[in-house]
């Protein structure tokens, strides 16, 4: 079931920092280190489970799945990224459906053309506004719980300018969204206009913070001041995971061994055992081997 602690939070006018999670181990780690939320990014899991680019080809078949997962192995609310809801009207209530069933917490939804392509990346076309908004009152009436949040995105701006983006946000709040991505503004003053529409709508506002993204990275606090009450990190853990494997099979491609490979560039097979629950299994193991183990 989505959890009620992160509607509770953007009411409470807390930010939220997600970092974002793409695979089991990803999702393990920022579970453990008190974030408030944490995102599924459809970049990283898409390439993390397929090795391919995030740009429509991975199916709501592809990624159910890997949502039920992150939200039943974490004990944090999971944002989950669920592209243009895999479709037309009849796939974003399948997919409301089974990404709650799934137990996220919220789902982002936005109003590219299928095939949908990543956020940062050029060539991205949108649906009309309004077909866009029959998805949001969709997604709004199929919902089960009012914890379970949907997130309306729109990646008007890099295509028709940032008016066109604002008046889709306003379009899209009126239809029943709880949250407003408008996706890629380019500028500190485009994401301050963004964040005057929406404190007059009265929605919270998510920023996409992507390291070499078209979007400047800010800090929560500047965020915070220009009207956003949450922040998603999807890339730092898949760029900063790409870059410590490459260091590592990089030494391993060098030196034929691991010895000279610096203890800092390692979490330790001992702390990895401890992440996926190893205690557990050995203490199963020890008390069922016991002769008088029996009831």
């Amino acid at each position: 079931m989505a959890d009620p602690a992160l509607r509770q939070r953007l009411a409470a006018g807390d930010f939220v920092v997600a970092p974002g999670i793409f695979d089991m181990i990803s999702a393990r780690v920022a579970d453990g280190m008190g974030f408030p939320a944490l995102y599924a990014t459809g970049f990283g899991t898409v390439a993390s489970h397929l090795g391919i680019a995030d740009a429509g080809v991975a199916t709501y078949s592809d990624m159910v799945g890997r949502m039920a997962r992150f939200a039943g192995g974490c004990r944090t609310p999971v944002v989950a990224d669920a592209d243009t809801g895999y479709g037309g009207l009849l796939n974003v209530r399948e997919t409301v459906r089974g990404y709650e069933a799934a137990g996220v917490t919220a789902i982002q939804i936005e109003d590219q053309e299928v095939p949908k392509k990543c956020g940062h990346t050029p060539g991205r076309r949108v649906i009309r506004a309004e077909e866009m908004a029959l998805k949001i009152a969709v997604a709004a009436d199929t919902r089960r719980s009012p914890d379970f949040l949907i997130i309306a995105r729109t990646d008007a701006r890099t295509a028709h300018g940032l008016d066109e983006a604002l008046r889709r946000a306003r379009i899209y709040a009126e239809a029943g969204a709880d949250i407003l991505f408008v996706e890629s503004p380019e500028s500190e003053a485009e994401m301050a206009r963004i964040g005057e529409v929406a404190r007059a709508l009265g929605k919270p506002l998510l920023a996409n913070m992507v390291e070499g993204g078209r979007t400047p990275i800010l800090p929560a606090s500047r965020l915070r001041e220009l009207g956003y009450g949450m922040a998603i990190y999807p890339a730092a853990g898949f760029l900063a995971a790409a870059a410590a494997l490459e260091r590592a099979y990089g030494h391993l491609l060098r030196e034929g061994d691991t010895l000279g490979l610096p203890a800092s560039d390692s979490y330790g097979f001992g702390r990895m055992c401890e992440l996926m629950g190893f205690p557990d299994i050995w203490e199963f193991e020890r008390r069922w081997a016991r002769p008088d183990a029996l009831p």
